[in-house]
């Protein structure tokens, strides 16, 4: 028997530990790896930039629940997938990153790609680490794949020199046994503390339950919609926490946010931090009075801005739950007597009004919301949302912001957005992770009872430039990703509807004018970006109207390719810039916890 290389020693490796696909860009000399790794079954899909690889193995890792695997080159390889890493972090996703690197008898004489990525990544991940030897490649991976996924997830890094992967060893048997990581432990809260919880809760004039990523991630749905159910407490659902429970429910605040965050008198925060998308907890978007008691299971969140440590949980989310459901016994909020419900049910009805208001509004160029209530209509039809057949991938910050509120979802881990780090670039590599994870041959992610999904990438024209040649990658893979590229012309709002205004602004800025050329936002006059998919074998439409697209959003759901639909719409230059998301500019008050 030949003595296996270090190449085939890391592929068993990250097959003993369950690893089905592989993210990444191959290049010297990590080719040799991702080679090893499809000769023993494990799915390789090859990426044009380390950016969206590192992205969508990010996100296969929230969607599944385990790491999700990215391989890389060394130096720039490892610079660009730092994008993932980051993203990673923020959004508490689980990743294994490997990255070749030079040989170790050449650091520090300028070798090929010379990079000591275990000293840059060590403050940006969970763990980094180089094997010392070949013999334990298969200690240090599963280290490295056990410390990302564990408690915070976040990023476990494997720096893989090249005479590590392209050596032998004489003896098979030196050679470590891989640690096969099992599901971690999962903890719960003191009785004591839930006792205190419950009789907050069960005295609370407006309690209000917020429902975050890491409830999806958890897998809590179950016992949270069991919560909501029995206690009949208004709940509000983050933009990747929707369908946790369902949008539908009649205890969603979701179109009445401002008025729920605002009489709020008792929170309880399931899997969500207190961070910008929840405003800190602050007044005014909070009421002053509120209380927030965080159920997170890293103690670094209990605490922080206006969370009360006191009141704080450290566990699994779906324990934790399982336990106040026991603690509460028969209570219920009774909504029919409540103030706080009475101030959030008009207001829903009036927004919601509002909203279907403006869905209707014919004009041309289109608007934001007349595209997605024509998307919306027409992917109901085609799938309704109960079964849970479509996962919606969605960035750009007018794209992503306005189309949140549009497109319900029933199930959890069927949306996913710029998140916590408001990362641009991520969405058609999530949208590849989310293929992968429903629709693959080791298909390991679930949400809802269809099995198969249609993943729906929703882009603004700015953010889709970030990864556009990811659609070669789904291409080159079968993926029937539908791609809508919502095209205004701009970052945020473009600079004229009108095609000669367009190019005398252009001129100007050619000729160096001051005033009156193109902005800073500004990208290209309604630029072809369903060409895209034609050049790399799928279908692109370009639309200008309702009737036209629906027409291309039944066609391009029943494609088999990827399809692009370039929605031309309203410029909308005279709009002021501004994101929604955007907290309040005026300075905390002095004696403001941080």
């Amino acid at each position: 028997m030949a003595s296996p290389t270090g190449a085939q020693i890391i592929a068993r490796s990250l097959r003993d530990l369950g690893v089905t696909v592989l993210f990444g860009i191959v290049g010297i000399p990590v080719v040799e790896i991702a080679e090893e790794a499809i000769n023993l079954g494990i799915r390789f899909i090859g990426f044009r930039n380390e950016q969206a690889a590192s992205y969508a193995a990010s996100a296969y890792g929230y969607l599944t629940g385990r790491p999700g695997a990215c391989l890389v080159v060394g130096g720039p390889g490892v610079l660009h997938a730092m994008a993932g890493i980051g993203n990673s972090s923020a959004n508490a996703f689980p990743l294994l990153l490997l990255a070749g690197s030079s040989e170790t008898h050449l650091v520090t004489k300028g070798a090929f790609q010379e990079l000591d990525a275990v000293s840059l990544l060590t403050p940006h991940t969970k763990l980094a680490i180089r094997p010392p030897t070949l013999e334990t490649v298969p200690d240090v991976i599963s280290n490295a794949y056990r410390s990302a996924w564990y408690g915070r997830p976040g990023t476990g890094f494997v720096d893989l020199p090249a005479d590590i992967i392209q050596g032998t060893v004489e003896d098979a048997e030196e050679v470590q046994d891989v640690r096969v990581v099992p599901d971690a432990p999962k903890g719960g809260a003191e009785e004591e503390k839930l006792f205190k919880i419950a009789q907050l809760l069960k005295t609370a004039h407006a309690p209000l339950v917020v429902i975050g990523k890491g409830a999806a991630y958890a897998k809590a749905e179950g016992v949270i919609r069991e919560l909501i159910d029995k206690t009949h407490i208004p709940f509000l659902p983050t933009p990747m926490g929707k369908g946790v429970i369902a949008d539908s429910h009649p205890a969603n605040t979701g179109s009445a946010r401002s008025t729920a965050l605002k009489g709020a008198d008792v929170v309880l925060v399931l899997g969500a931090r207190l961070n910008w998308i929840l405003h800190f907890g602050d007044a005014p978007k909070w009421s002053p009075n509120a209380r927030f008691i965080q159920v997170d299971i890293s103690a670094d969140e209990i605490g922080r801005n206006r969370g009360d440590a006191e009141l704080g949980i450290v566990g699994d989310v779906g324990v934790v739950v399982s336990q106040l459901i026991r603690e509460l016994g028969s209570w219920h909020y009774n909504t029919q007597t409540s103030d706080y419900v009475k101030k959030l049910e008009p207001t829903k009805a009036r927004n919601e009004a509002n909203a279907a208001k403006k869905a209707k509004e014919n004009k041309t160029p289109m608007t934001y919301a007349r595209v997605f209530d024509v998307i919306k209509t027409t992917l109901h039809d085609l799938s309704p949302p109960e079964d849970g057949g479509v996962v919606y991938v969605s960035e750009g910050a007018n794209t992503m912001d306005i189309s949140r509120s549009v497109f319900n979802v029933e199930h959890p881990r069927l949306r996913l957005d710029a998140g916590t780090y408001a990362t641009m670039g991520v969405g058609l590599g999530y949208a590849i992770a989310a293929h992968a994870a429903y629709n693959g041959t080791n298909a390991e992610g679930s949400a809802g009872p269809a099995r198969n999904k249609k993943i729906i990438a929703l882009e603004g024209d700015s953010a889709f430039g970030f990864s556009a040649m990811e659609v070669e990658t789904m291409a080159r893979y079968s993926m029937d990703v539908l791609i809508f590229v919502i095209n205004n012309g701009g970052v945020y709002h473009g600079d004229s509807d009108d095609a000669e205004k367009w190019l005398a602004m252009q001129k100007k800025t050619e000729e160096g004018v001051k005033e009156g050329g193109l902005r800073s936002t500004s990208l290209g006059w309604e630029v072809g970006y369903e060409k895209i998919a034609e050049a790399c074998g799928g279908k692109g439409f370009l639309v200008r109207t309702p009737e036209e697209l629906a027409k291309a959003t039944v066609e391009g759901y029943k494609s088999k390719s990827v399809c692009v639909v370039n929605v031309i719409i309203e410029a909308g230059s005279a709009k002021k810039l501004e994101f929604g998301w955007q907290a309040s500019s005026k300075k905390p008050k002095k004696g403001s916890k941080l």
